[in-house]
């Protein structure tokens, strides 16, 4: 049998690095295996596959790896259950009585179809605006006149989503997904906020690849992001 641990934020050998340790004791024991897997937007998976004489001996050895791997990874893994970071986020705003709105421009309207996929998201779920065209940003999201591709602008987006929809939680990103430039910002670099409880904080990342693979990475680490904020705010 197999369990599945989701991570994120850090790369496959960074991950296979941290982990080094538990793999040689595995190795000599026998009883467990470690696999990794780049799956995009769905994160980076971990998987622990063990082998016993009876499914009550393979799930108590199971639960032991999970707990080693989960304690020696920390944050890095958002579920230990192969939940979606989506599901994740909405569980959590769920259990706090939140709602939220989404504001995008680099990654079009995939935040918010994430969020919308996992059934019930309704109850948490207010809306999202896909402000491609700076105009949008200015005019429906009060984005100041000037750059978008910045953080200040997708602060903006957030507070202006978080105010025109009346949510109590915001994500946003803008930035240039490629395969040129924008404002000058080079190409897989993607500025993003999030507004909880009318606080905003801003990050910025650059991402590798291609368009298609910015665009998803995008999407898994704003929420990351918001994931992180709600665990530690409460």
């Amino acid at each position: 049998r197999s369990r599945t641990l989701r991570t994120w934020g850090s790369s496959e050998s960074r991950v296979a690095e941290m982990l080094a340790g538990r793999l040689d004791e595995l190795d000599r024991a026998g009883h467990a295996t470690i696999a990794f897997l780049a799956s995009g937007i769905e994160g980076m998976k971990v998987r622990i596959t063990a082998k016993a004489r009876t499914a009550e001996e393979v799930d108590a050895i199971l639960e032991i790896e999970v707990g080693e791997v989960a304690g020696i990874l920390g944050d890095l893994v958002f579920t230990r259950d192969d939940q979606s970071m989506e599901a994740v986020v909405l569980d959590l705003l769920r259990r706090r009585g939140s709602t939220i709105a989404t504001a995008a421009s680099v990654t079009g309207g995939m935040i918010a179809a994430r969020l919308t996929g996992v059934p019930g998201a309704s109850d948490v779920v207010r809306g999202g605006v896909v402000s491609y065209a700076s105009e949008v940003k200015h005019d429906v999201l009060g984005v100041p006149e000037g750059p978008v591709v910045t953080e200040a602008a997708a602060a903006a987006m957030a507070e202006g989503v978080c105010r025109v929809l009346g949510a109590d939680v915001a994500v946003s990103v803008t930035g240039a997904a490629g395969p040129d430039a924008q404002e000058g910002v080079p190409p897989g670099t993607v500025y993003f906020a999030s507004v909880v409880d009318g606080a905003t904080e801003v990050g910025m990342v650059r991402m590798p690849g291609d368009r298609e693979r910015v665009r998803q990475f995008a999407v898994i680490t704003v929420l990351d992001h918001l994931r992180r904020r709600l665990l530690a705010e409460g």
